[in-house]
């Protein structure tokens, strides 16, 4: 019982060591990980705004599930959650081998260049996909093994894809391992496609804005110390420079590389000798490292393509679809590490070196205590709350626009760290903000046309001027942070003023244009995936508190007997 705990017990360690201060009181909000006390389920959170339903279905997801669980507590929840998950999941893929490799690979699962990287980030739907990966291998191998079907499958498969990236991923591990020579394709088949509605129905929805999408360059995979091709073989390699740990740029990713290299050389034969789908599992960590170095390769060639196929731009961020990698590193470092054991066998430094295996990990990428102070907490200003109360108590009609015209912020109250502009997901009304990202000295076009069109009316010569476009896109109010740099001024009235923050009221009547909205047909079928969507989430819960049920039982029977 100790040794089937011990695994889990360890990446519950490695979990709190990696996130220290962001276990703490406040938010954790880091560029694109932006959680609020309370999301409200507004239009553009279901997919039906102007722009690209980048945070469909994750932020419908919180939204309903805040209502239960505070913000706060359910975003420290998922954080903890997803490391712990992923390094269980590890080690119940091997749980044949011995307890210092399926330690070994909690380790290397957990303390990944991955999982630091995309933390800081703040893409913390692809850290819950990352998390599913070894689950869903587990669950394809018994349905295509034509047992049954484990009860936790459908919530890991709906945890795993909380957004159109991590749905791909999910899906991927789960198809490529369940459907070989599988049971029931059409029932596997369904529950992939239910959890992946939302966002592929309300993405066919934009089809024209995704048409547009370039910038496969800019987010293209990076190298670090190593070159970008050998980065991602540790599963490293992100775009954005600012968020790679510092060891990375030094002697420490070489030695990760040389390590993991050996544990995967050492372990190879003997894994592809015993897994009988070992066609499948290569045949993943193939496609997520042929998608992560094609945007390196190849990013003018992949521009092109995005212009006639409006899905590869799901491709862009390339190395996000790295977590497809994960199941062969830990298959073939779990036999290179029982490979070493028995070279071992009989001498003093066996269980030393089942230590150093399980501690080299975190020896060469030091990202203890919130990566090295890279993420840490903060609390919202109370003025942020009193402005949303007071424009959930306006009855005028329209949306609002967020001012300054930037993504993105880096607040004081923040310690200046660099977030995606918290302001619109404390509103309970849709808004519109500016969409486009300046990253280095490249500028990279939104694609949502009503935020191009508010740009343009925001160039109007006066603030009368400006106010009167603005109402004729629908929008009725304008929030201004203050201490976020300069704004233009928009003639309105004043309704709420705290120093920080202005909100007015835009005279006139707002009426959102036909053309920012989607027409019946489009509306009918987002309803639809919606509704296939949340009976997944029903058959979910029903799923979870069944296992939980069989859990309390468990003891309860070994007592009686």
């Amino acid at each position: 019982m100790i040794e089937r705990a011990a695994p889990t017990v360890w990446a519950g360690v490695l979990a709190v060591l990696m996130l220290g201060p962001a276990l703490g009181a406040g938010f954790v909000l880091s560029y694109d990980m932006v959680w609020v006390p309370d999301l409200a389920l507004t239009r553009d959170v279901l997919g039906l705004g102007s722009g690209l339903p980048r945070a469909v279905p994750s932020d419908a997801v919180v939204a309903v599930l805040d209502e239960v669980v505070p913000g706060l507590v359910l975003q420290k929840l998922v954080l903890i959650g997803a490391l712990v998950l992923a390094g269980a999941g590890a080690a119940e893929l091997v749980r044949e081998r011995s307890l210092a490799a399926r330690l070994a690979v909690v380790s290397l699962t957990v303390w990944s260049p991955y999982v630091a990287e995309r933390l800081w980030m703040g893409h913390w739907p692809m850290l819950l996909a990352y998390a599913a990966v070894p689950w869903l291998v587990l669950a394809g191998r018994r349905w295509a093994a034509a047992e049954r079907g484990p009860v936790w499958l459908l919530p890991v498969l709906l945890v795993g894809s909380l957004s159109a990236s991590a749905g791909i991923v999910s899906a991927a591990v789960l198809l490529a391992t369940g459907l070989h020579r599988g049971r029931r394709p059409a029932l596997l088949l369904a529950m992939v496609a239910a959890v992946n509605a939302p966002w592929v129905i309300a993405g066919l929805t934009h089809a024209g804005e995704a048409a547009s999408a370039t910038g496969f360059e800019v987010f293209a995979l990076r190298g670090d110390a190593l070159p970008a091709p050998l980065a991602a073989l540790t599963l490293g390699g992100i775009w954005n420079t600012s968020v790679v740990p510092s060891s990375r740029e030094s002697w420490p990713a070489w030695v990760a590389l040389a390590l993991l290299v050996a544990l995967i050389g050492a372990g190879l034969r003997r894994w592809w000798a015993a897994d009988s789908q070992r066609t499948a599992i290569l045949g993943l960590w193939v496609a997520g490292m042929a998608i992560a170095v094609a945007g390196w390769a190849a990013p003018e060639a992949l521009d092109d393509l995005a212009q006639v196929i409006p899905g590869l731009a799901l491709m862009r961020d390339s190395s996000r679809l790295l977590p497809l990698c994960l199941p062969l590193i830990v298959l073939t470092a779990a036999a290179g590490v029982d490979a070493l054991r028995d070279r071992l066998r009989g001498t003093a430094p066996r269980w030393a070196a089942a230590v150093a295996l399980a501690l080299a990990p975190i020896a060469v990428l030091p990202a203890a205590w919130g990566l090295a102070g890279g993420i840490g907490t903060a609390d919202y200003p109370t003025s942020w709350q009193r402005a949303g109360a007071t424009l959930a108590e306006e009855t005028a009609p329209g949306d609002v626009l967020v001012l300054p015209w930037s993504a993105y912020r880096a607040p004081a109250w923040n310690e200046h760290r660099p977030v995606l502009d918290p302001l619109p997901r404390m509103l309970p009304r849709a808004s519109v903000t500016d969409g486009d990202l300046v990253i280095g000295r490249t500028e990279i076009a939104g694609e949502d046309p009503r935020a191009t069109a508010a740009a343009e009316a925001l160039a109007a010569p006066d603030p009368e001027a400006r106010a009167s476009e603005l109402s004729r896109l629908g929008i009725g109010y304008v929030i201004t942070d203050r201490t976020a740099g300069e704004a233009p001024q928009v003639a309105g009235e004043t309704v709420h003023d705290s120093g920080d923050l202005l909100l007015q009221r835009l005279p006139g009547e707002a009426t959102r244009p036909a053309a920012y909205t989607i027409g019946p047909a489009a509306l009918t079928a987002v309803i639809v995936a919606w509704v296939a969507y949340g009976l997944a989430w029903l058959g979910a819960t029903t799923s979870t508190v069944l296992l939980l049920i069989s859990i309390v039982r468990r003891p309860a029977a070994k007592v009686r007997r």
